[in-house]
């Protein structure tokens, strides 16, 4: 609206853009993204034509030229957001949850960019897992780490599923402020359902490698506010269709397991090439139930996620509804990479609900 001032963010971390997305729904000017991997960085420059992309290392990156290169005086910078990689603080990381693995301190990296350009807010969001990593360590530098710097630091776990996200996803959410506020003071959403969140995508078989396919309801028929919502910039076709081919035994597999089971529920002779069942974890051959929210979307080709009643695994498209991405958002890559680019996303409703909370609070403070 003419006349409102700007409110510039930078993405750090940006993977495909979940965070960038939600941010920018919400009003933020997203000038800058930061991601290493070429394929995730395409996917985010061809959704964000505006935005400046630097593909590089984080580490390797001077947070000064940075803002020169996306042609932003840092004392212009409102944001800065990131969720650093999680693997190495996720719960389901058995063998490198510990201060040894690298990746656990990449967080140090966002702070080197928010000490050096110092923006009004910052928001940082990672698995919950953070929380209890060593004790605590990494929670408590954290907050100390903002603290120092000059900020409130407010934390809290948060359900996506209660923020009009599809999915259960539990996710540590940190919003650096210049003093302290209630910004975790949502209005909860009704829960939205696997069903109203892809019912109306395309039929599809095993292995499906058509990249772009018509949608499988019309949009006069009886859609979802859920599904009106993410198709309103669309035609009658929808893309990254594909889904990974599972071999026979895998097929096999999938008829022994109802909505809501997994892996328990097939015969133990058609899993004799897993060495040790007791360390399958529960979400293994998960298939999604149709009346309820999704399971977490992470790494859903190797968990091998089940559509609800198809048997084959889900589509780049279906993943992405579950994350909230809209249907106009393309991935690019090879499979394994949209794949990969869905799963590690932020949802997008999850980033857009945080991002209006600080928008309202600065447009409170200027008006």
């Amino acid at each position: 609206m003419k006349g409102l001032p700007s409110y510039v963010g930078f993405d750090l971390f940006a993977g495909a853009g979940g965070l960038s997305n939600g941010l920018s729904q919400a009003g933020f000017k997203m000038n800058l993204g930061i991601e290493k991997d070429p394929n995730a960085a395409k996917t985010l420059q061809e959704n964000h034509k505006n935005m400046k992309v630097i593909v590089q290392d984080i580490r390797s990156v001077d947070p000064i030229e940075t803002a020169r290169f996306a042609g932003i005086n840092k004392k212009n910078i409102t944001l800065i957001a990131g969720g650093p990689p999680c693997r190495g603080f996720s719960q389901s990381n058995r063998r490198t949850r510990n201060l040894q693995n690298p990746l656990n301190s990449l967080y140090k990296e966002f702070f080197r960019f928010v000490s050096k350009l110092r923006p009004k807010f910052f928001f940082l969001e990672n698995v919950q897992g953070l929380k209890t990593l060593n004790g605590g360590i990494v929670l408590q530098d954290i907050i100390e780490t903002g603290t120092k710097l000059g900020y409130y630091v407010n934390w809290k776990i948060v359900n996506a599923t209660d923020y009009g996200v599809p999915q259960c996803r539990k996710r540590l959410i940190f919003i650096g402020s210049p003093e302290t506020f209630e910004c975790f003071n949502f209005k909860k959403r009704n829960h939205v359902t696997v069903r109203e969140a892809i019912d109306d995508l395309p039929i599809l078989e095993n292995g499906n490698c058509l990249f772009s396919l018509k949608y499988s309801k019309n949009m006069d028929d009886d859609l979802s506010e859920f599904q009106m919502e993410m198709r309103k910039h669309t035609t009658n076709e929808v893309k990254n269709n594909w889904v990974t081919r599972n071999n026979s035994l895998v097929l096999e597999r999938y008829n022994f397991i109802p909505e809501g089971g997994n892996w328990t529920n097939i015969p133990e002779k058609l899993m004799y090439n897993y060495k040790n069942l007791v360390n399958c974890h529960k979400w293994i051959y998960h298939r999604l139930k149709w009346d309820s929210s999704s399971i977490s979307i992470s790494n859903f080709r190797k968990n091998m996620l089940i559509h609800p009643e198809q048997n084959r695994g889900l589509s780049v498209r279906e993943a992405a509804r579950l994350q909230t991405f809209p249907d106009n958002y393309v991935f690019h890559g090879p499979l394994g990479s949209q794949q990969q680019q869905v799963a590690n996303a932020v949802p997008t409703c999850l980033a857009k609900e945080i991002g209006k909370r600080i928008l309202s609070y600065l447009m409170e403070g200027s008006s």
